[in-house]
């Protein structure tokens, strides 16, 4: 006779949030951040550039004059996240708290700024088909002409005479996810210590190959890759409200009533520079 008993197991909560699914960002390395509670941040390059003069021995010098002009980036981009728990289900969950909730916020609040510093493409010197010495167009990017395109950035950077600043600042390429595949497939393809390396320990935080920094977003524009001199992108963040962590009592609702609860919010505001000067050596690679 087949007994049929109906029990009642012992559940085991875990006192962890699951864990999260968050999109990887690049700013913090291609970028140059400045985080400060001014609203306007200014800097100025030399538009008019003195010419050497002829010496001529015993007679006058001709003193050149230069200009000036002043670059400016406004921090009053904002966006902001904040979420309402009820107060019997912040008591009665061992997932909701507020330490994780925050660290949530904040990871979403820096993929928008991922996000928003790879819209700024048109800010940047455009790179084709044609700039690796094909038809124009965009490229397609392969394992067999990725590395055409990490050569031909570096070319276009030392004929804008911006060496200096590579050397200084190193160049850096944000692909997409497929392009990196490309890239790791290059890399375990060829050389023998690089490939070695990349076969036994794999490229899952990025790499330095063909002397730039490769990095990889699901941030991209959709047709555009970002790839240049680092540093040279200017990032503002409002210093008063990125990170700070905020959380309200009995946050109102609507029709004059609130919520028996507690929110849990944060804010960031940015703003953005690509300096005129310096804006042939940042690229805008246009991919298929």
């Amino acid at each position: 006779m087949a007994v049929a008993n109906t029990i009642t197991y012992e559940t085991l909560y875990e006192d962890v949030l699951q864990d999260r699914l968050d999109r990887p960002t690049t700013w913090k390395e291609m970028c140059d951040v400045t985080i400060s509670d001014i609203r306007v941040v200014s800097s100025s390059y030399m538009q008019t550039t003195p010419s050497v003069q002829t010496v001529s021995r015993g007679t006058g010098v001709a003193l050149q004059v230069f200009g000036e002009t002043a670059n400016s980036l406004t921090i009053d981009t904002g966006r902001d996240l904040g979420v309402v728990v009820d107060l019997a289900d912040l008591a009665q969950s061992p997932w909701t708290k507020p330490a994780e909730l925050f660290d949530r916020i904040g990871a979403l609040l820096n993929e928008f700024i991922e996000s928003n510093v790879l819209a700024q493409h048109g800010s940047w010197t455009d790179f084709d088909n044609a700039s690796i010495g094909g038809s124009a167009g965009n490229i397609t990017v392969s394992a067999s002409n990725i590395d055409d395109i990490i050569r031909g950035v570096k070319r276009e950077v030392r004929e804008a005479n911006g060496q200096s600043l590579m050397n200084q600042n190193g160049v850096g390429f944000v692909w997409r996810a497929s392009d990196f595949e490309y890239l790791e497939a290059f890399v375990q393809a060829n050389g023998f210590t690089t490939a070695d390396q990349a076969l036994k320990e794999g490229t899952v935080e990025g790499l330095r190959y063909l002397g730039a920094d490769h990095y990889w977003s699901n941030d991209n524009a959709a047709g555009h890759v970002f790839a240049g001199v680092k540093k040279i992108q200017r990032l503002g963040i409002l210093r008063g409200t990125y990170g700070r962590a905020h959380t309200i009592d009995f946050p109102a609702a609507d029709s004059n009533t609130f919520f028996s609860g507690k929110a849990f919010y944060s804010r960031v505001d940015i703003g953005h520079l690509t300096p005129t000067a310096h804006a042939g050596i940042v690229f805008d690679v246009l991919v298929n």
